[in-house]
């Protein structure tokens, strides 16, 4: 003598077009599943890793600073030492213009005076152009570091470079207290950074 299985108990043939009802032991449909069982998402809500438990919020991408291509983490800011070797750089490529100028006081010609004062505008002219579009002067690229905007990481442009350049007379001030302001800043600014909205970082 044979007993029918726990879904058909009274061994009786079970109609193949009738849905099977579930076993013993689970929740029928429309009932409230006891605590802990694994929750099941509704018809037509894709299921979702841990649907039924509360998930933590997550932070968008780049939280707590803005998301730049290639600006996302937080930077690495220029030292007060690389930022003096890299001026200082510069100021010794100003130096051969300069020399011109004054082998020429010496000979009296005149000539290497215009040529002087022509390297040292030309070199200017062309150092601006290039920290503005490319964050780099010679000095700054020697060094590996880059100035940028602080708010996306980009180049300062020509036009804001030469206005950071004006507001460095700010750091000359006090005793040039501003130029000596990155050594203990938290961001590593001059005075004529934190007008300009610029950072020095590191650029490798």
């Amino acid at each position: 003598m044979s007993f029918g299985s726990p879904n058909n108990p009274y061994g009786q043939p079970q109609d193949p077009q009738q849905p099977q009802q579930p076993g013993y032991g689970y929740p029928q449909q429309g009932q409230q599943q006891p605590y802990g069982y694994p929750q099941q998402a509704p018809q037509g809500v894709p299921p979702q890793q841990g649907y039924g438990y509360p998930q933590a919020p997550q932070a968008p991408a780049g939280y707590g600073y803005p998301q730049q291509p290639g600006y996302g983490m937080p930077p690495s800011y220029a030292n007060w030492g690389q930022r003096f070797l890299g001026t200082l750089v510069d100021g010794l490529i100003f130096m051969i213009p300069y020399i011109l100028v004054i082998i020429d006081v010496s000979a009296q010609t005149g000539i290497l005076s215009v040529v002087g004062a022509l390297g040292v505008i030309g070199l200017a002219i062309w150092q601006l152009i290039k920290e503005g579009r490319t964050g780099q002067t010679v000095g700054k690229k020697a060094l590996g570091i880059r100035l940028v905007r602080e708010s996306d990481g980009q180049p300062l442009g020509v036009g804001m470079a030469f206005v950071r350049r004006l507001a460095h007379f700010l750091d000359s001030l006090a005793c040039y207290l501003g130029w000596l302001w990155p050594a203990w800043d938290a961001k590593r600014q001059t005075f004529a950074d934190k007008v300009c909205s610029s950072i020095v970082i590191r650029s490798n």
